[in-house]
């Protein structure tokens, strides 16, 4: 039985975490070791974890928060330490069945692929999909769109394929991924770290990823980042969303490199200040304004 590291980053995750706790050791695969990595949690999340009794659980406490890809190259290292076959990388703003991962190892044995991805479902709204996997599309400044997001599960994806694109919201990876293709980029500290590594993962050619639609796993979409703000009438895209994105979208283009890309980030100057115009999700006010563009330019700079 394989041994899998499970790595998981915590930021005041206290809404979140005893269910996914829950989730992890009922799992029927149980040759496991769970990392947390707490990027300086200030609320309740490091005392749920200190009561936590399972010796399979290993808690590094980081005195600031690195972001994303820093904090989970710090699981995989580890992970990849202690001798683990596997790492799944999973959010922790999550459900799921207590047979997810003996399926995920189950299915990469029989379709002999190195990365495997489950269906995910709206938590709130759990016949609705969110991801039935993806592929980077060149045309959109080759942005991995989630197949059938929003649409209600009729079955319409339920045969197993290999896609170009996975969240690290679930992603279980052998340990020889990432001595091939390299850990993450952690230039990126949250958003497009997962579309970095799954493109270099896709442009290597010597891994595949797997969309296997067979188990039941539910993603609180939102819920740790907090992509929106909830205004006196609607919902409006968060500061901190709108800053990674426009940012880290420069970056990902600048890396891909070539004529189309270095266009397309031009292109994407005006396609930020038009959406600004006529997105009902972005705030119309100066300071919304002056986010978007600065963090263009950060993207620009990132190196």
């Amino acid at each position: 039985m394989d041994k899998i590291g499970l790595v998981t980053i915590t930021y005041n995750s206290i809404d979140v975490l005893k269910s996914f706790l829950d989730c992890v050791w009922k799992q029927t695969h149980s040759n496991l070791i769970l990392y947390v990595i707490d990027n300086a949690s200030d609320d309740a999340t490091l005392p749920i974890l200190e009561n936590e009794k399972d010796a399979r659980l290993q808690v590094v406490k980081n005195a600031k928060n690195f972001g994303v890809a820093k904090a989970n190259n710090q699981g995989i290292r580890q992970a990849i330490f202690d001798g683990c076959d596997q790492i799944l990388i999973i959010n922790n703003d999550v459900e799921f069945e207590c047979t997810l991962i003996e399926k995920l190892v189950k299915i990469q044995i029989e379709k002999k692929c190195s990365l495997v991805t489950p269906k995910m479902m709206y938590y709130d709204n759990p016949n609705h999909i969110w991801y039935a996997g993806s592929w980077f599309i060149k045309k959109k400044g080759y942005l991995p769109l989630h197949r059938g997001i929003n649409e209600l599960d009729e079955g319409q994806y339920n045969k197993s394929t290999n896609v170009e694109y996975a969240p690290t919201c679930c992603l279980l990876a052998k340990k020889e991924v990432f001595l091939d293709i390299g850990l993450m980029d952690e230039k990126y500290f949250c958003y497009f770290d997962d579309t970095d590594f799954s493109y270099r993962v896709w442009k290597n050619g010597r891994h595949k990823i797997l969309y296997y639609p067979d188990v039941e796993f539910y993603h609180k979409v939102g819920s740790l980042t907090k992509s929106f703000h909830k205004g006196a009438k609607k919902n409006y895209r968060g500061n901190f969303f709108l800053q990674q994105n426009t940012k880290n979208h420069i970056y990902f283009l600048k890396k891909i490199g070539g004529v189309f890309s270095y266009t397309f980030i031009v292109w994407l100057f005006f396609k930020n200040n038009i959406r600004f115009v006529v997105n009902p999700q972005v705030r119309k006010n100066i300071s919304t304004w002056w986010l978007i563009n600065k963090s263009y330019f950060q993207g620009l700079l990132l190196k």
